[in-house]
This record gives structure tokens, C-alpha cells and sequence, in this order.
């Protein structure tokens, strides 16, 4: 388990960790979004709120069923970087990557910063490979000023900046992991979140491009979580909370975000229980897209909806996933109400 030192800087609350690459370059980097549904251990002592005790899991036996079946769906992929919702702490992830290791002999770190969601108690995080370079995690601030202009507090979010090895270089990634207010009604209030993480990001970009050697090389973008959009792939409606994220806030469309649910076949696309919901997204720069050709970079492979990660047989009924979780047989239970969404971008 890392331990985070935080300090505020630049508006962001920033806890530094750092590693080198591997010598040996990979040929392959890949993230995978997960909103795991009250990912939380059997322990309620530790859950100040009602609701957070309420959620815990039953007993130790359960807890232990679920977090040896998240690790074997992670491990069943082997994500470079894995980005989380509805995690309860560091502690779980600190539980999820030893079972990780133990279970399937693959050694992941993970990063958390406390976030502000007191009522639910759930945070967001990242794991990730230990030979992956992790420069630094951190999260943003709604300053009084920003308030008054109407950008949103986004209580559940972390941004990282990763390092990836490209032909003998290391080319720099932001990613920003994000869960954002849920019901369909509240699209305006998603909205004025987005432009809230478009200006931290900006802010977070800038600071990485002028600290590279050469301020002119590119830092790779994505933006990935739960989004709890009502939006689909190719029908974003324009000033929605998607269209805010994808434009990255500016009016400017060559630093637009893509949406890879694009890329995903459309009966494909429901990364939720509810049917046809696309809750679960990747946006990445369209440099992430294209391949240039004669020249290595990272370039998207595929990218897909994994319900076979979630599922235990057939998809869980509403009825018996939420209002019965705990009596559906172990090797018929889903993990969580939402499938992962897998995006893997190959290095040549």
C-alpha cells in the first residue's frame, strides 16, 4: 500500500510517487474503467456513516468472494492501469492487490487520495503494474472563485500522470478517473462537473508539458469513470456533460477528447444493469487513435465492454441483484451492477 504525502500546489492537492520503466519496453498499454458497486470489506467499524456500515459486506466469507473475484477478473486481462469506483478506501485496494499477487502472481501498486464524498463514504482509484511509471497522483479544488462561476464540486475523481515507454523515449499520459452524480435528472449538474475537471485538466496538462525537456512533445490525454451519462455513442447532444468533457471545455475541436464507445459495435455498448445504458466511458486524444505511420507511438488496438469479467452466469435480474445480492448462488452472482470497459493501444 502507498502512503500519499499531499501538498497543495498549483490548485491541485498532489501526493508524488514515482518509478522508472522497466528496462524491457512493453509492446502493449491498456486501462480499464470499473465502477465495482460498493466495493466495501466486511469491517463497519471503520464507516462513519450509516450508509457505509449498511453497505459493507455480510460476512468475512463474502468479502472474501468478492475481492478474490475482482482480482481474477483484473488479472484475467492484465490492465496496465485500472481505473475504479466505488471503492471504500485504501485499505480495500491494499486487499484487492495482495489477493491480486497471491492468488495470480501479478504485482500491482495502488494510489488513493482521500476524496469528499462523506455520505456514501465511496472513493475512486487507480491500480497499476509496478513496473509501470507513475509520476504522480492528485486532485483538484473548487476555489471560492470557481464556485461563483458556477463549476461544480466533483467529490469523487483522482487524476494520475503515468509514464510510458515509447522506442527508447518516455512519452507522458494524464489520466483522469472521474464518478460523477448519478440520476438522469441531473445532467445539468454533471455538466457544470465536467467543465470543472476540463479546467483542472488543462491546468494539470500545461504543468507536464512545461516540465518535459522538450515542452513541444504531446502529453497524452484520457479521461475515463463512471459518468452516469444519459448520452450515447454517437448521439451526444450538444452543452451535455459528455459533449463538456469531450470538447475539454473549449471551443477550440482540435483538442477534442474521442470517445471510443465509437469504436465499441452498438449492441455492445451497455456497460450497465439498466438496459442500453453507456454509463462507463473512455475518452482519450485523438493522438491515443491514430497511427502514424513510420513513426513508433501508442496507437488504440480495441476496445471493449467485458461483461464476461462481470457476469457469474447470466446477467443478475434488477430485482435479485439489488434487492437480494447476498442469496444469488457465489457461481451465479455478478460483481457489480456495471460491466468494465477495456481500451488497449499498442506500441510500434
Amino acid at each position: 500500500m502507498r502512503l500519499i504525502h499531499l501538498l497543495a500546489t498549483a490548485g491541485l492537492i498532489v501526493g508524488a510517487t514515482g518509478s522508472h520503466a522497466d528496462a524491457q519496453e512493453p509492446t502493449e498499454f491498456s486501462v480499464m474503467t470499473w465502477n465495482l458497486e460498493w466495493f466495501f470489506d466486511d469491517q463497519p467499524a471503520d464507516n462513519p456513516s450509516e450508509l457505509g456500515r449498511e453497505k459493507t459486506a455480510p460476512s468475512r466469507e463474502q468479502w472474501d468472494w468478492r475481492r478474490d473475484r475482482v482480482a481474477a477478473a483484473i488479472a484475467n486481462v492484465q490492465p496496465t492501469v485500472v481505473a475504479l469506483q466505488e471503492i471504500e478506501s485504501q485499505n480495500v485496494m491494499y486487499f484487492l492487490t495482495r489477493a491480486i499477487d497471491r492468488n495470480h502472481g501479478l504485482k500491482y501498486d495502488d494510489y488513493v487520495i482521500k476524496g469528499e464524498d462523506f455520505y456514501t463514504e465511496q472513493d475512486v482509484a487507480f491500480l497499476a503494474t509496478t513496473t509501470t511509471g507513475v509520476q504522480s497522483i492528485s486532485r483538484g479544488i473548487v476555489t471560492p472563485s470557481m464556485k461563483s462561476r458556477g463549476y461544480a464540486s466533483v467529490s469523487k475523481h483522482l487524476f494520475a500522470v503515468v509514464e510510458i515507454p515509447v522506442n527508447g523515449n518516455v512519452e507522458l499520459l494524464v489520466i483522469a478517473n472521474c464518478h460523477l452524480r448519478a440520476m438522469a435528472e441531473k445532467g445539468e449538474l454533471r455538466a457544470r462537473q465536467a467543465r470543472t475537471l476540463s479546467l483542472w485538466l488543462e491546468r494539470l496538462v500545461a504543468g507536464v508539458k512545461a516540465s518535459q525537456p522538450n515542452p513541444d512533445q504531446p502529453v497524452h490525454v484520457i479521461v475515463t469513470g463512471d459518468f452516469n451519462t444519459e448520452e450515447l455513442a454517437g448521439q451526444i447532444s450538444p452543452d451535455s456533460d459528455l459533449a463538456v468533457l469531450i470538447s475539454r471545455g473549449t471551443d477550440d475541436p482540435s483538442d477534442d477528447l474521442v470517445d471510443l464507445h465509437d469504436q465499441i459495435p452498438a449492441a455492445d455498448r451497455t456497460t450497465h444493469l439498466l438496459p442500453g445504458r453507456q454509463f462507463d466511458r473512455i475518452l482519450v486524444s485523438r493522438d491515443l487513435v491514430i497511427d502514424t505511420p513510420g513513426v513508433a507511438d501508442l496507437s488504440l488496438r480495441d476496445v471493449t465492454v467485458r461483461n464476461d469479467l462481470n457476469f457469474g452466469g447470466k446477467q443478475d435480474t434488477q430485482d435479485e441483484h439489488w434487492n437480494s445480492y447476498w442469496d444469488i448462488p457465489d457461481d451465479q452472482r455478478d460483481i457489480s451492477d456495471h460491466n468494465p470497459v477495456l481500451a488497449r493501444f499498442q506500441i510500434q
